[in-house]
């Protein structure tokens, strides 16, 4: 190949890479421009009562996240489900809720979300004594460093109807995204500042070994037992109350809700 065409190429090559970003924005700008469907607003009034709560121009910023969402993320159902409206909607809403404050990306990794009418079985490799094999869980969320989020319809269904509970399944699982955006999901997001990370992991070891404490001792409280599974887990349970119970949570773990306010750039106390 003559070299003259070798460094047309390769010159074409980079433009396009210096100017994709620019193209990504201007197509978002123009999907979140569009008018917000009325059909989609009423499935909201009806399937996700947590909207309503927000002020009106983070409705607004929810909407319009949405939108780019729903273009840019296919959502498949599996083992016969068929996707709605409502399934696209309720899924979209709740999924986007975690990036109304910050504007971090609109989950880069994610390539797709797989939606089963049910709870869903996941074999995973397990090692005892040197022996590996294979585990089988049955399943309503996960959510995968490779791209994927697995969701049972029925709890994101149950969990967008009663938003002052503090279990969703869909809050759960694109917590994790977050928190699988840079490598595996460890309980810390990505943040700003080695300061801000010290701070984050003082508070979430304290309150992470509170947890540990209090279930050793079958006291009751606010953070679901799940979440002590390990910190990934914590993580994502802590985010399921902050967004479903942000009073009792600030109340009863403030330094908890401080972190979890600065990461997510939102006070929900004051939907409430």
């Amino acid at each position: 190949m003559p070299l003259l065409v070798c460094f047309l190429l390769v010159l074409c090559a980079a433009a396009v890479i210096a100017l994709w970003p620019l193209w990504v924005r201007h197509r978002r700008e123009r999907i979140a421009g569009q008018p917000f469907p009325a059909a989609w607003r009423r499935l909201l009034r009806r399937h996700v009562p947590l909207v309503a709560r927000l002020p009106a121009r983070q409705q607004l910023r929810l909407k319009a996240l949405m939108q780019v969402f729903l273009a840019e993320k296919p959502i498949i159902g599996c083992r016969g489900l068929r996707v709605t409206d409502e399934v696209r909607v309720t899924i979209a809403a709740l999924a986007c809720l975690p990036l109304l404050g910050a504007a971090r990306g609109l989950y880069p990794e994610l390539r797709q979300v797989l939606v089963y009418p049910g709870a869903f079985i996941v074999d995973r490799p397990v090692t005892e004594g040197g022996v590996q094999s294979d585990q089988r869980r049955v399943l309503a969320g996960e959510s995968w460093s490779q791209g994927q989020v697995l969701l049972a319809w029925d709890e994101v269904r149950r969990g967008a109807a009663t938003p002052g509970d503090g279990h969703n399944v869909v809050i759960h699982e694109f917590a994790h995204q977050l928190d699988q955006a840079h490598g595996a999901a460890n309980g810390a997001p990505q943040l700003p500042t080695a300061e801000a990370y010290r701070r984050w992991s003082t508070v979430m070891q304290n309150e992470f070994d509170a947890l540990r404490w209090r279930l050793a001792r079958g006291e009751p409280g606010l953070i679901d037992a799940y979440a002590a599974t390990d910190p990934a887990e914590f993580f994502a349970v802590i985010s399921e109350l902050f967004f479903e119970r942000p009073v009792e949570l600030a109340a009863g773990h403030p330094a908890l809700y401080a972190e979890l306010s600065g990461y997510y750039r939102l006070d929900p106390t004051a939907w409430a």
